[in-house]
């Protein structure tokens, strides 16, 4: 983690919560053009033994203590926000308990609370059935469930999206065309993080709002910020969000 950059009002970790730092790169160099010149984005990611991509629940399991560790150590380096990059947003309320000051969001909350504002109805664009049902849950736990037009499948893996880019663009274009043909949805999100660079031009095409799952957070992410500086709108700890004990994460020596 880096946030030696002076000048800055906000500080933002995007943490790729798998075990390859294949993706960091690319999008620390996307970040850094579509956030406010006050706010320095790093990214970071879980290099070493364990799952490269989240595709199933118990893959989402094994990275969660390093996920919690990472949330507790970005805050105490001075962070201000935290987004849990992957659209299963794995561990979202846990690292909200975990934070005590720092906004932390993920992609699948973000999305969908902004096409909600955009637009009556949603189709979500995912790469396999499997990822359905998980991410359908969270639609309903949101409140979005009336909004969801569809999930279109691409029938493609999460290391599949970066391969050929061509191949890639043809099928989001194409089932976003008939999400909303078809469906009709009003908003497209592209269901996954690994989906990024491709928004735009689907846009233009299809003529609707395509939100791109690692800039819609990211952006979120700034507006908490700084709705948490200006007017003290902070994640509420009464109660979902109240912290676990100090003593106790001494005591049992957790993250």
């Amino acid at each position: 983690m880096d946030i030696s950059q002076q000048g800055v009002a906000r500080k933002i970790l995007w943490i790729n919560p798998v075990a390859t730092d294949l993706y960091d790169a690319a999008m620390a160099e996307m970040f850094q053009q579509v956030t406010d010149p006050s706010t320095a984005v790093d990214v970071v990611s879980f290099p070493g033994i364990g799952p490269t991509h989240l595709e199933y629940n118990c893959y989402e399991m094994m990275v969660m203590p390093e996920l919690m560790r990472t949330i507790r150590h970005a805050e105490e380096q001075g962070y201000d926000a935290a987004v849990i990059g992957c659209f299963y947003d794995p561990g979202l309320r846990a690292a909200r308990e975990l934070a005590k000051k720092m906004v932390v969001t993920a992609p699948a909350e973000a999305s969908l609370r902004l096409a909600a504002t955009l637009g009556d109805t949603v189709s979500i664009i995912v790469g396999r059935r499997k990822w359905i049902p998980e991410m359908r849950e969270n639609v309903h736990k949101y409140g979005y469930a009336d909004k969801l037009s569809s999930f279109k499948v691409l029938e493609m893996g999460v290391h599949d999206f970066q391969k050929d880019h061509e191949d890639t663009k043809h099928r989001i274009l194409s089932a976003a065309e008939e999400a909303v043909y078809k469906d009709g949805a009003e908003v497209v999100i592209l269901g996954c993080t690994i989906e990024f660079g491709f928004y735009q031009e689907v846009q233009r095409h299809i003529g609707v709002p395509v939100l791109d799952a690692t800039i819609a957070p990211l952006k979120y992410a700034e507006y908490l910020v700084e709705l948490r500086e200006r007017f003290g709108w902070g994640h509420s700890k009464i109660a979902g969000y109240e912290g676990p004990p100090e003593h106790e994460i001494s005591d049992w020596s957790l993250f």
